[in-house]
């Protein structure tokens, strides 16, 4: 399984545009997001281990959205936007919110992705277009599943609409759960209580805002701070992390907030440590050669309190720019 984060940008289309185009400055102090309706969470199955959202309302808000999906967006995903647009589907002004979550699978070597988008959409008439492409289509409960490539393959991305405000993508396994949790087969993730909870409190607290479980918290963690693990202690640690909540908010610049939740406030004292002796370390080897990443990396705050891990990155407009000409937030293909 790739890293949750790059994995779900790289294979999320909509999401991969929206999470990094809310980290840049926006012309004015932004409200608050709006919170995700339970209704929308309710739809998800039950085992979903990472689960995401984002308010591209107001992301189109900020101006840096092309530069940053240039960089962002694999080319597999460029096709599979021009797919649904020769299909009169944009996901750049008619998706007002997107919700997605991943579902390990394998033994948690693979990983099926499912995605909800909310937005003003005419079903019929992109239906139609599908049917004279001879898109290939696989019916589910009554559900039209158009697939981007043969249909057939593990890895090929589906898409259906529900109504014509709920559009849906991901790979078809995952899809047929959602269905199911749908029509009342399978259990909904509001029956999770490793991580309802968690949504429940993160919701709203952020135009783009994350819960991951501990399979995924622990990819997270090697992702977001590598050199943690080479610590003493810090690896095991990290294995006996329950979860963690990512918030990202913006004003004049962009607030990150990443919450850990550690086994016990020794586990997150000692983990602070060693992530802010990881940081330091990052910091002088990116002072090097990456001097924008070093300034970023001069912004992030490590505050222990009780089981909870707290890391949070305030960048300003200078920041954000000098971020993303240096390719910063580039997805490897």
């Amino acid at each position: 399984m790739r890293h949750p984060i790059v994995r779900i940008l790289s294979v999320a289309l909509i999401a991969a545009s929206v999470f990094l185009a809310v980290l840049i400055d926006a012309p004015q102090k932004s409200s608050a997001a709006d919170s995700l309706s339970t209704s929308v969470i309710g739809m998800f199955p039950k085992e979903v281990g990472e689960f995401a959202y984002a308010d591209l309302k107001t992301a189109r808000k900020f101006p840096w959205f092309p530069q940053l999906q240039d960089q962002l967006l694999p080319s597999r995903f460029r096709q599979f936007e021009k797919f649904l647009a020769s299909a009169g589907v944009d996901p750049n002004t008619q998706v007002d919110e997107l919700a997605w979550g991943g579902i390990t699978t394998g033994g948690g070597k693979g990983e099926d992705v499912v995605g909800i988008a909310l937005g003003d959409y005419d079903p019929a008439a992109v239906e139609d277009h599908f049917k004279r492409q001879k898109v290939p289509m696989v019916e589910a409960h009554g559900y039209h599943m158009y697939a981007f490539g043969s249909g057939s393959g593990a890895s090929d991305i589906m898409f259906l609409f529900m109504d014509s405000n709920t559009a849906a993508f991901g790979n078809r396994t995952a899809l047929n759960k959602l269905i199911s949790v749908r029509i009342g087969d399978l259990p909904s993730l509001m029956t999770n209580d490793s991580i309802f909870p968690l949504i429940t409190d993160t919701n709203g607290n952020g135009f783009i805002w994350a819960v991951l479980n501990k399979s995924y918290t622990h990819l997270a963690m090697q992702q977001l701070i590598p050199q943690a693990s080479q610590f003493p202690q810090a690896a095991a640690i990290i294995n006996r992390m329950h979860a963690m909540t990512i918030a990202v908010e913006g004003d004049s610049g962009v607030d990150a907030h990443f919450q850990a939740v550690c086994n016990s406030p020794d586990d997150a004292n000692l983990l602070g440590a060693a992530i802010q002796a990881g940081v330091m370390m990052r910091r002088y080897q990116e002072s090097q050669t990456n001097p924008a990443m070093a300034s970023a990396l001069d912004q992030v705050q490590v505050q222990p309190s009780g089981d909870r891990l707290k890391l949070d990155i305030a960048l300003n407009q200078d920041q954000l720019t000098a971020l993303i000409k240096s390719k910063a937030f580039v997805v490897p293909m």
